[in-house]
């Protein structure tokens, strides 16, 4: 990668010489194996699976759980550090790490009885089978509370029939986790969570939806059709699904936010480059201050996204608090990736429009980050909730 937009200093960062170091390797691997085949991948809609490979060889999958697991005991920075590295290369091998990490195997590691440790989180962490996370349905999106997936009780079984929908790593997965209602007319107190295994009966993906980006990850939907899965694979107590899986999302948002800073930071360089090689009026673009002023919001706002994602990832690994700040750094990097995006294509001019370029690309993956793991304004609506939530005050109080 070139290294356009001045030195990212580990000091300013506050990285320890050991993650200056990860994030350096990281960049290499994301340079020399993930980067070139990005396009590939994107263009045909294929499923990165040679990636994969690598990741795991990486010990990625497993990165931030306990070795006693399988796992790498790497803390949440650098796992964010990963995440943004390899979303900078290709957003589809991104998103496909974040959803298993942060979405599909935090709530076995954070949620699940030791037994059900030993039994999923091995083959999770070596990346031998891949993580997915249902919890959006149809009539359950940004309302997560409207859950209409039913499981019944009968005798020692649960009797599950339902869907969900846009489920990443859903049709590749080996294991995922879900929701569904166990008590009727109680509300989320009624929710509840379960693991279910690739290959059981009544469990089967839908087709494979059709993205505007990230056209390389795998996205489906979840078919539940009488499945039934016994009492061992409720995920914590009953009930207590929807708490669990709110908690999940909060880490989730710490992944968005490292996928954005990834994606963003690919449009920037994209964008220097571009402005140093383009001659118009006999002189490189980048002399030009309407240039210069497109670059100089790109990597200031970049900068800012980057220490609020950071600082999260540290909250997080600290034990504190850090429900407002993980929705803080998932809206600002998010914005952050699409306006850079949106900048790198006007830089570009019209060869931005192109799919000779990877700013193209790189517009079409920064929008999801907008959306996934909740929309820009529910983050806004958790950032507000929670600051008033800590000066003493309960809204409709």
């Amino acid at each position: 990668m070139l290294t356009m937009t001045g030195a990212r200093r580990d000091d300013i960062y506050e990285l320890t010489p050991e993650q200056g170091e990860w994030r350096d390797t990281l960049r290499d691997f994301a340079d020399r194996e993930i980067a070139p085949g990005a396009a590939r991948f994107d263009d045909a809609g294929e499923f990165p699976w040679e990636n994969v490979k690598k990741m795991a060889e990486l010990g990625l999958f497993g990165l931030v759980f306990p070795e006693q697991y399988g796992g790498g005991g790497f803390g949440t920075l650098e796992y964010v550090l990963a995440v943004e590295e390899i979303s900078r290369a290709c957003a589809s091998t991104g998103i496909t790490l974040a959803a298993h990490v942060s979405l599909g195997t935090w709530p076995i590691y954070n949620f699940g009885t030791e037994e059900q440790k030993r039994k999923y989180l091995p083959a999770l962490c070596s990346g031998e089978r891949l993580g997915a996370f249902g919890l959006t349905e149809p009539e359950a999106g940004s309302d997560a509370g409207g859950t209409k997936t039913r499981a019944i009780l009968d005798a020692s079984t649960y009797v599950i029939n339902g869907r969900k929908i846009y489920i990443t790593n859903g049709s590749v997965c080996g294991t995922a986790v879900f929701t569904a209602v166990t008590t009727p007319g109680v509300g989320v107190k009624g929710i509840s969570s379960f693991i279910v295994e690739k290959g059981t009966p009544g469990f089967t993906p839908g087709t494979r939806e059709k993205k505007m980006g990230h056209r390389a990850s795998d996205t489906v939907e979840l078919i539940f059709d009488n499945l039934k899965l016994p009492k061992e694979n409720m995920l914590g107590p009953e009930g207590g699904g929807f708490t669990q899986f709110m908690k999940t999302l909060d880490g989730g948002r710490i992944s968005i936010g490292a996928m954005s800073l990834g994606i963003a930071q690919a449009a920037l360089d994209s964008a220097v480059k571009y402005a140093r090689e383009r001659r118009q009026f006999g002189r490189a673009i980048a002399d030009f201050q309407a240039i210069q002023l497109l670059l100089a919001d790109i990597v200031t706002e970049l900068e800012a996204a980057r220490l609020l994602v950071y600082q999260t990832a540290r909250l997080k690994d600290r034990g504190q608090p850090f429900t407002r700040y993980a929705a803080m750094a998932k809206l600002k990097a998010s914005t952050v990736a699409m306006r850079a995006a949106d900048s790198a294509v006007q830089i570009h001019g019209g060869a931005g429009y192109m799919t000779d370029h990877p700013v193209e690309r790189y517009f079409r993956d920064a929008k999801l980050m907008e959306i996934g793991e909740g929309t820009s304004q529910i983050q806004k609506l958790i950032i507000a909730r929670e600051l008033l939530r800590e000066a003493g005050y309960r809204i409709g109080s």
